[in-house]
């Protein structure tokens, strides 16, 4: 898998300094109120389970899929929530944890799903990465771990083709892994 990597973006070390910077704002935002955090999986397990550790608040805790990549390296522009998924948010304040803020369309769909439910106090956005571009959707995250540019990100929970979320770094992939992915998903 390494072989596959062209660059490192942001190290173990790194990620983990800044992950202690967002759990303390986290901690003091939300300091005696009633939090539930939304894990939107697979992509952000790895970066959730390491901050929700860091944050020092009782919590709820829920887990939620949502698919748009579909084994590509773009956004499709349809978001699939599974059905009867919905937490128990009523009268609480929601963190929605994610990996990436990419085009938005999972944020954005995912937030006005959960209004849509009824009975949340507030909702909040915190991400790993945020690529620097236009959105198709307007969503700004309340917490940003980095910045990146508009490229396509593996590890640390983020895949491409399932493959490489358990890398402990963020990094890019060569081209060719990348082409001979999209081949690969073509074929299938």
């Amino acid at each position: 898998m390494l072989h596959d990597v062209e660059r490192k973006l942001f190290d173990e070390a790194t990620i983990f300094r800044r992950l202690d910077v967002m759990a303390h704002e986290i901690t003091q935002r939300y300091r005696g109120l009633e939090l539930t955090v939304v894990v939107v999986l697979n992509g952000s397990l790895i970066f959730a389970a390491d901050l929700l550790r860091r944050i020092e608040l009782p919590l709820k805790l829920e887990c939620i899929r949502a698919a748009s990549y579909y084994g590509g390296t773009a956004s499709s522009g349809l978001v699939d929530f599974p059905a009867g998924a919905l937490p128990d948010i009523a009268g609480r304040h929601v963190l929605i944890v994610d990996d990436i803020l990419d085009t938005g369309r999972t944020l954005h769909a995912l937030c006005q799903w959960l209004k849509a439910s009824g009975g949340p106090l507030s909702i909040d956005i915190c991400v790993l990465l945020a690529k620097t571009k236009a959105r198709a959707e307007e969503v700004t995250a309340t917490y940003v771990g980095f910045e990146v540019g508009d490229e396509f990100v593996v590890g640390y929970g983020l895949d491409f083709r399932e493959q490489y979320r358990n890398l402990p770094f963020i990094g890019t992939l060569r081209d060719e892994v990348i082409a001979a992915g999209e081949r690969d998903a073509r074929q299938d």
